[in-house]
């Protein structure tokens, strides 16, 4: 397959991935690319996202949802809540094969565009998923399942960890990834014993070759 992704890019692809500890490769670089350009594609009938842009997929959601890797246990279960065109647990596959990854969005024809990436890439061990997390099937089939969720869609943490709980492992994690909190959020995590967790991490960074600052919240269920 043939790399048609700038250079400029490609190099902040690679020397972004370097500083969350993950090394890419041909194949995972060629991935990325094969991502990349059916995402600019499906963008032009679909709105996956507002961002369109070559250099801002690369920095705003390739190396945002590679940003979270450090924190997640080898070989854990994971449910990526509110996926929209697939961040961050695509990207996630991609470099870590041995996670066990869902996606689960309320958008049909975000989920379509998922599952288009997942056969074109040929990742195993993937599922992406029409619904919502509140729902009675989804409960059903997939309460008390995952060791980890996270979540770059929801601005509300409150509703995040209330969502994501009957949905985790006893002892299992909430990852918010979220831009600079606010005090508001500040007063609700000092409150989270009223929701059955504990804040046991919280990681404040400034993404790869930019000012953006980004903040991560990991939770244990209680």
């Amino acid at each position: 397959m043939c790399f048609s992704m700038e250079t400029e890019n490609k190099n902040l692809l690679i020397e972004g991935a370097k500083t969350f500890g993950i090394h890419l490769d041909g194949k995972a670089t060629e991935a990325f690319d094969l991502y990349l350009k059916e995402l600019l594609k499906w963008n032009k009938k679909i709105n996956l996202t507002s961002i369109r842009i070559e250099k801002e997929i690369v920095l705003k959601h390739f190396l945002d949802s590679l940003s979270v890797s450090p924190l997640l246990p080898k070989c854990s279960s994971i449910l990526d809540i509110g996926s929209g065109a697939g961040f961050p647990g695509i990207p996630l596959k991609i470099t870590q094969p041995h996670l066990e990854m869902t996606l689960i969005d309320s958008v049909r024809k975000k989920v379509d565009f998922q599952r288009h990436i997942i056969r074109m890439l040929s990742l195993k061990g993937i599922e992406a998923i029409h619904g919502r997390v509140q729902d009675k099937e989804i409960l059903q089939n997939w309460g008390g399942q995952f060791d980890v969720t996270l979540s770059r869609a929801f601005s509300d943490l409150q509703t995040f960890l209330v969502l994501s709980y009957p949905l985790l492992k006893k002892k299992g994690w909430v990852i918010a990834m979220k831009g600079e909190i606010k005090r508001d959020e500040m007063e609700l995590i000092a409150a989270t014993e009223e929701i059955r967790y504990q804040l046991k991490r919280t990681v404040s960074f400034i993404l790869p070759a930019s000012t953006l600052k980004r903040t991560f919240l990991l939770f244990e269920k209680r």
